[in-house]
């Protein structure tokens, strides 16, 4: 029996994946959590063998939470269920430490499988996904947000949607002045004026849809 952690902020969708693991015999959801704080106590408390984490939520984020859950524990097992099908936001929680990506549009057995490989030490990168990296890869071009920071690319998302500095202060419990930095330092790294063009980078980079 592989015990799993569920770590979204909607609780629809929690209720959705655990029913559809649950199907599963060898598969059992011992732990849920609706933030990546939520999700290091739990998994303090519980140890699953798998995490299922989202990484766009509210607060430290599916990215940082990552980090957190291996520092306590190096051998913890995580996979990233994300809406993004972006080949920037899978690189990005690899090497966080993640060991397997799978997007929310993926059918019910690709995920089941994701969970045993990455349960058995494996990674596990879905096949779309990991195909776009190779091609990126392949192609010798640089991302240009590969230069931001962890926070900093979640501060650049946010602008990117279009988010105000205290929306996005409020949502990432940062004070608008440290917001502010990170604003400028993106500007600086990205060479951009405004928000206009960091939505537009964005877009370029495939990470909003134009």
């Amino acid at each position: 029996m592989i015990s799993v952690m569920l770590v979204d902020d909607h609780a629809v969708v929690r209720m959705g994946f655990k029913m559809l693991l649950e199907s599963d015999q060898d598969i059992k959801v011992i732990a849920e959590a609706d933030s990546g704080e939520a999700a290091i106590r739990a998994y303090v408390e519980h140890h699953p063998q798998v995490v299922v984490m989202d990484i766009t939520m509210p607060g430290i984020g599916g990215m940082e939470a990552i980090e957190r859950i291996l520092a306590k524990d190096n051998h913890a097992r995580i996979l990233v269920l994300s809406a993004h099908e972006d080949s920037v936001h899978p690189k990005r929680v690899l090497n966080a430490g993640a060991m397997g990506y799978v997007t929310k549009r993926s059918a019910a057995e690709e995920l089941i499988k994701a969970i045993r490989s990455v349960a058995q030490g494996k990674k596990y990168i879905e096949a779309g996904v990991a195909q776009q990296m190779a091609i990126q890869q392949l192609s010798g071009e640089q991302n240009p947000v590969d230069v931001l920071s962890e926070r900093e690319f979640e501060v650049f998302m946010s602008l990117a949607r279009g988010k105000s500095t205290n929306e996005i202060a409020e949502t990432l419990f940062l004070s608008p002045r440290t917001v502010g930095t990170h604003l400028y330092n993106i500007k600086q790294k990205l060479n951009a004026q405004n928000s206009a063009e960091i939505a537009l980078i964005a877009m370029r980079c495939g990470l909003l849809e134009p």
